[in-house]
């Protein structure tokens, strides 16, 4: 296993109003540059592999300069399926609201966790990444975030943004329901949550910071 890490972004690029979304880019860049300084290799993937759609709210006019060439990975994902899990140290599960339609109850996501649970490797996820972990379920049968500490884009940012009539479900709620202990920060605040090799952060805000604890976790 060499020093690379996978980063998992979504195929959805429209909501089902037909409004453009897809990856919220910080939340690809800013964990990626900081595994890329740190010397891993960044491979993205996705379920369906090829270009990642960006989310065009997440574009600013002026992206900075240290994000240049890290958006590579995503040009053209590998497909996850394809992907062989032995060859990378964590996964990341990058956010964006189309990660709420195409992360949740997927097989092939779950098949990546149980991989990465059982060789005790790093799992970050952040914003709507841990969508990730809807209907994931561990060796025993118990949902995979059960008594797990944890956070992720709350309900209370997805009433500011006024999009709970939009999501097919409230990301905090539904994990709570599969038995997450679910932290979080007043809206847009930066936070993050570790348990054990598990590492979250609940909004964009948070996406340098939970790189940053994901990257502890590794070295």
């Amino acid at each position: 296993m060499g020093k690379k890490i996978l980063f998992i972004a979504t195929n959805v690029d429209q909501w089902e109003d037909g409004q453009k979304t897809g990856l919220w880019l910080q939340e690809f860049v800013e964990p990626a540059t900081e595994c890329k300084q740190a010397g891993f290799e960044v491979t993205g993937a996705s379920i369906k592999g090829g270009r990642i759609p960006i989310d065009p709210n997440s574009y600013s006019n002026e992206l900075p300069r240290v994000w240049d060439g890290v958006m590579e990975p995503i040009h053209d994902t590998e497909k996850l399926e394809n992907i062989d899990l032995n060859d990378y140290a964590g996964v990341f599960f990058t956010g964006g609201h189309g990660t709420m339609f195409d992360f949740p109850d997927q097989e092939v996501i779950h098949s990546v966790l149980q991989h990465f649970v059982e060789k005790d490797k790093v799992i970050g996820a952040v914003c709507h990444g841990p969508a990730a972990f809807v209907g994931a379920k561990d060796s025993s049968g118990d949902p995979f975030i059960k008594g797990k500490n944890i956070t992720g884009f709350s309900t209370k940012e997805e009433k500011e943004m006024d999009f709970t009539d939009k999501v097919p479900f409230l990301l905090e709620d539904r994990l709570k329901e599969e038995g997450a202990n679910f932290q979080t920060a007043a809206p847009f605040e930066e936070h993050v949550e570790v348990d054990g090799k598990l590492v979250t952060g609940q909004n964009p805000q948070s996406s340098l910071a939970t790189a940053e604890a994901f990257l502890k976790k590794l070295t």
